[in-house]
């Protein structure tokens, strides 16, 4: 079951063989004479950046793409074969202001009714990471200022079961930050 678009969906064979010299199809014969089907995710990326001379973020890229592609992980699962899902917005607040709103319990319910998130660690205006109703799934944001008064927060859903619950997840995460923005942006 596919949860979103492949990497060669979002990544144009065009701006693939721009950045790196080949597209996909070269690239995926280049992999599969090297033997990558018999190897791990890191010895993939590692082969390409080291002996193709591929840039870190399109030899992630190019790995996943071939990954998906002969079938070795679907759409939102990882290359050690985790689940995992991701929602991101920008929010008119600043990324203090984001933290207290994951870190104050009567904050949270204002946007996160359900509950659910019992938190492991914060670092004020960075980062964050929790348990998810109990577990095995967890959450992690990490916040990226945008200037003074703006955020963009990255939330990851990991540990998920299955391809359903990555998909239930992507469209939970991304309603919930709706209302986060919301929140935020009208309490200033």
């Amino acid at each position: 079951m596919s949860t979103g678009k492949r990497i060669t969906e979002k990544l144009s064979d065009e701006a693939l063989t721009a950045a790196t010299g080949r597209g996909w199809a070269e690239w995926f014969a280049r992999l599969d004479a090297w033997g990558a089907t018999a190897r791990t995710h890191t010895e993939i990326a590692r082969h390409l950046v080291d002996d193709e001379g591929v840039g870190g973020w399109h030899a992630q890229s190019v790995t996943v793409g071939y990954e998906q592609e002969r079938g070795l992980r679907e759409v939102g699962q990882s290359g050690d074969g985790d689940w995992q899902a991701s929602a991101s917005r920008t929010v008119a607040a600043p990324a203090a202001r984001v933290t207290d709103a994951f870190v104050d319990p009567e904050l949270r319910r204002r946007w996160l009714p359900d509950g659910g998130l019992e938190l492991r660690t914060h670092r004020p205006g960075r980062s964050l990471t929790a348990d998810w109703e109990g577990g095995p799934s967890r959450i992690a944001v990490h916040l990226t200022p945008k200037g003074e008064t703006k955020t963009l927060v990255g939330l990851g859903h990991l540990k998920l079961p299955d391809a359903a619950a990555v998909a239930a997840s992507k469209e939970f995460w991304r309603d919930r930050l709706t209302a986060l923005k919301t929140l935020l942006e009208s309490s200033g």
